[in-house]
Formats: C-alpha cells, structure tokens, sequence
C-alpha cells in the first residue's frame, strides 16, 4: 500500500494553485473541473514529479470550514512538507513575500518553520537532521 494522494483544504482553488505553483514551486499534475467552479487539481513536487499528489480540495463540506479555521486560530498546521534547508526556504519564501509564523526553529535535531498559505491554512515545512 502506497499513499497516492494527499489533500489540502483551500478556500479558494485559484488562489491555491497560484500559490502553491509560483510561490512553492510545485507543477500541476491535473487540472479538470469537476463542474460548478471547482476542480480537481492536483499537485507534485519538481523534485518527484511520479511521486504523491498533493490534491487542493474546495471546503465543500459544511464541517470542513469549521475544521480549518480551527486549526488556524490555534496555530496548529495542516500538514508539512520536507525540505533539504528550511533556513534557505524561509529566506527564499519571505522574499517572494510568503507571511511565517513561526521563523526556522531547532527542535530536537530537526528544525522548522511554519507559513500560511493564503488559502486558510498554516503549512510546517521540516529539515530533519541525520
């Protein structure tokens, strides 16, 4: 069993994929709407194009908003992403005007950062140490 995709909820799908491609740097897999304004988008990392899909999913469910602005208000983030350096990602990020959280933080042996995404949701992006 592999994980084949993976799932971001957004508030805004367009918003979402002009952040996560221009500012992230992730490259559409696939962009089909799925009808009313909504798409099935999917994402992938230049660094493994064939591998897991990140999904940017509307808030189509009525628990979903809830859910979300819960773990903003409480500084919780959704999900993390791995980098080789977050200190050079932090530095590349805030430059292209990317809002942190929380800057580069060493934490038993692996250090981190936390940014929101514009689109209701905080991302942790992790270096974790050999």
């Amino acid at each position: 069993m592999r994980i084949n995709i993976t799932s971001v909820m957004v508030d805004d799908q367009s918003k979402a994929r002009e952040f996560y491609t221009e500012k992230l740097g992730f490259r559409i897999k696939h962009d089909v709407e799925v009808g009313e304004g909504a798409f099935w988008l999917t994402l992938v990392s230049p660094e493994n194009p064939g591998g897991t899909e990140l999904l940017l999913e509307p808030l189509g469910h009525p628990a979903a908003k809830t859910f979300q602005q819960a773990l903003y208000g409480d500084g919780i983030p959704l999900t993390q992403f791995a980098v080789d350096d977050v200190q050079a990602e932090f530095d590349r990020l805030s430059g292209l005007g990317v809002r942190f959280t929380m800057e580069p933080t060493t934490i038993e042996g692996s250090t981190l950062a936390v940014f929101d995404d514009t689109c209701g949701n905080l991302i942790q992006i992790i270096e974790q140490k050999a």
